[in-house]
């Protein structure tokens, strides 16, 4: 039988979704849910309906697994918690500093309702995260650095097309090549937030703009780009549509460390990714912990879980002998 599927929000991470629950013959999509009139949003799948999110809970018992994908500033921080009264669910939360405080709000409400819940999955926070775990249980002593992009920030896009004159933006996070291969090399480098990464901003200004005052604007803004040595190309909408209407993303977490009585060998543990698509990698990941949810929810666990509590058995649609047979 199909693991019931629902989507709450119908943007870049909703149709990541679907597109992996189309692809996992185990999922099934039931509904997606908007804040949007429903007429308006065409959703892909012919076999599920959308509804508008009021509507959510009379559904509670004709969903398995509600996939919440909304954003982390202001919605997932209120969202979860609520959902999770009455659903078994799963987010991408991934404002790192909040995440002990958002699981538990989950916690409280999922284990009250007797579900099953699970915050932060994705790739950071997600599969980077397992990694970085891995890494420090096997190096010990050792060092953490993580580098993201080349790619396409969608938080730091936004905040560039809210500057007066600013039509539409888009920005790359990009790693200084000669900081990552100090770190492969196992130099264990001291490395400063500008020394990491550098950022590109590519903007389609209206006409007349005052195109120094969005660069500076854009250079100085505070939590976004004031670390960073922060460039700035001012390019036409054509070229923006042509070049730059891709999610493209990635990175590597990185740990480097030693072993030996005394220390004498270096190793260097590397986890990369290279997305031609951030949503839809990140839909895919979301997919394979919805299985996970449901079959701890099947065995009666409750509670909010991460990326740390889930055995990988859980997440793959294969028996354990078949597992054992070509996985290990």
């Amino acid at each position: 039988m199909s693991i019931r599927i629902g989507i709450l929000g119908y943007g870049n991470l909703g149709r990541g979704v679907e597109c992996a629950v189309k692809h996992n013959p185990d999922l099934e999509l039931v509904a997606v849910f908007t804040r949007r009139d429903p007429s308006t949003v065409k959703i892909l799948t012919d076999t599920a309906s959308v509804y508008h999110v009021d509507e959510a809970e009379k559904m509670k018992d004709k969903i398995d697994v509600l996939i919440i994908c909304g954003g982390s500033a202001t919605d997932l921080p209120t969202l979860t918690p609520e959902i999770a009264k009455n659903f078994n669910c799963i987010d991408s939360f991934d404002t790192h500093a909040n995440i002990p405080v958002h699981f538990a709000n989950v916690d409280k409400a999922a284990k009250e309702a007797g579900k099953t819940a699970m915050i932060s999955v994705g790739w950071d926070p997600g599969m980077f995260s397992l990694n970085r775990l891995y890494a420090n249980a096997i190096l010990n002593n050792g060092k953490d650095y993580t580098f993201w992009g080349r790619g396409v920030s969608q938080g730091h896009s936004d905040a560039c097309r809210r500057i007066e004159g600013v039509l539409d933006a888009r920005q790359y996070t990009v790693p200084v090549p000669e900081a990552v291969e100090k770190v492969r090399n196992g130099e264990n480098p001291e490395l400063t937030t500008r020394q990491k990464h550098t950022r590109v901003a590519y903007v389609v200004a209206k006409e007349g703009a005052d195109k120094a005052r969005i660069e500076k604007e854009i250079k100085e803004m505070p939590n976004y780009f004031a670390d960073y040595d922060t460039t700035v190309h001012f390019i036409t909408k054509e070229e923006m549509d042509r070049d730059h209407s891709g999610l493209p993303h990635g990175g590597s977490v990185i740990r480097t460390g030693v072993t030996g009585f005394e220390g004498e060998h270096k190793h260097v543990i590397e986890y990369s990714l290279k997305l031609d698509s951030n949503p839809e990698f990140t839909g895919a990941v979301l997919a394979a912990y919805a299985r996970a949810i449901h079959r701890l929810n099947s065995e009666g666990v409750t509670g909010c879980k991460t990326v740390f509590d889930i055995a990988p058995a859980y997440l793959i649609n294969m028996s354990d002998e078949d597992m054992r047979a070509h996985l290990l």
